[in-house]
């Protein structure tokens, strides 16, 4: 679990004294991982004190964390700096809170990023690292996994020593997304409430969490208003008590082809979710219906096909990214999960995306 978290208003305007307790010398910087989009938002940086050798790099997030791009920003501050680093600090959206987890843990661990995808095989302790959302739903501030899309797939980076050490939750920073960008990170949110509540790993820690953002999502979506400051503090809310959720036991099939389609084809991973789980009644009958209720209310017009022109190659390689996620199989349809699903079950899936 993490640590140390603050929720509120203005909260963002504390870190500063936050970090400055953290601090282990001169030489040692603090870097801060921030979305591109930022880049020339005074708002954001100008409340970024930077002191000594401190750097903010922007990072853009026009595709899904790689762990080539994890690689490389490692590799940078290894070569620039003469000490370890004080901490990482991401600033941004989930894949921006994903790089920043994988950095801080690659910064003590040898060998590539991708040698870490999959369940507890971090060795040793990740360095201080602080995460602060600037968009909810996405549940990267509470996981303790950090996705990224490998040479061969993509999957976490799930251990212990993935979660933040202290996060920021400052629902001030949400004000400016757009409105499809709000719906689709918050769907994610949604949806690992159902995948969550519906599995076969369900347990009562996991429940009361998942239960809880569950009523969230129904409150903020289900209403006419997506923007007032209270919906963004309740999907702020929402983002964390789903993120709980699926800590304590585990997401399914929506995700499960979403990576497929993100592996692939780039597909962001919470619009990738909506196109997906569109098309699961058979598994989540009641999830669905609400999903779409909330879909036609807002007026969200998905894309269409995504997967017409692709090839059966294509299509295996995608079918084979979402069958090597186990866990998230097992959960959904139980320890037979095998005789129950096929590839060309998920073919067929695929084929109305």
């Amino acid at each position: 679990m993490v640590p140390r978290v603050v929720f509120g208003r203005g909260s963002f305007n504390q870190l500063s004294e936050i970090l400055s307790l953290k601090r282990l010398n001169r030489n040692a910087p603090f870097i801060y991982l921030i979305d591109d989009v930022f880049k020339n938002n005074s708002w954001i940086s100008s409340r970024i004190s930077l002191s000594y050798d401190d750097e903010i790099i922007y990072v853009s997030t026009k595709d899904e964390p790689k762990t080539g791009q994890v690689d490389k920003l490692v590799e940078g501050i290894i070569l620039k700096y003469k000490e370890r680093p004080s901490g990482i600090i991401g600033i941004g959206g989930g894949s921006i809170l994903d790089l920043a987890k994988a950095v801080s843990i690659m910064l003590t661990n040898k060998g590539e990023s991708k040698e870490y995808q999959g369940w507890d095989l971090v060795k040793n302790s990740a360095i201080y690292h602080v995460g602060i959302p600037t968009i909810s739903g996405t549940g990267a501030e509470v996981s303790r996994t950090a996705i990224l899309t490998g040479p061969e797939l993509k999957l976490g980076i799930n251990s212990d020593y993935t979660p933040f050490d202290q996060v920021i939750l400052d629902p001030e920073l949400t004000k400016d997304v757009d409105k499809d960008q709000w719906f689709y990170t918050g769907m994610d949110c949604y949806i690992h409430c159902i995948e969550s509540l519906n599995g076969t790993y369900l347990n009562e820690f996991s429940k009361t969490y998942g239960e809880k953002a569950f009523d969230l999502c129904k409150e903020i979506f289900l209403s006419d208003d997506l923007s007032s400051e209270e919906s963004q503090d309740k999907l702020m809310m929402a983002s964390w008590h789903g993120g709980m959720s699926i800590a304590y036991s585990q997401v399914g099939v929506a995700h499960a082809l979403s990576y497929g389609l993100s592996y692939l084809l780039g597909v962001k991973h919470g619009i990738g979710n909506c196109l997906v789980f569109d098309h699961l009644e058979e598994y989540y009958p009641e999830g669905v219906a609400i999903f779409k209720e909330m879909k036609l209310k807002h007026n969200i017009q998905l894309p269409t096909g995504i997967c017409a022109n692709l090839t059966d190659r294509e299509f295996d390689i995608m079918i084979g990214v979402a069958l090597s996620l186990k866990p998230l199989w097992e959960n959904a349809l139980g320890k037979n999960w095998e005789k129950i699903t096929s590839p060309e079950k998920l073919k067929a899936l695929y084929k109305k995306i």
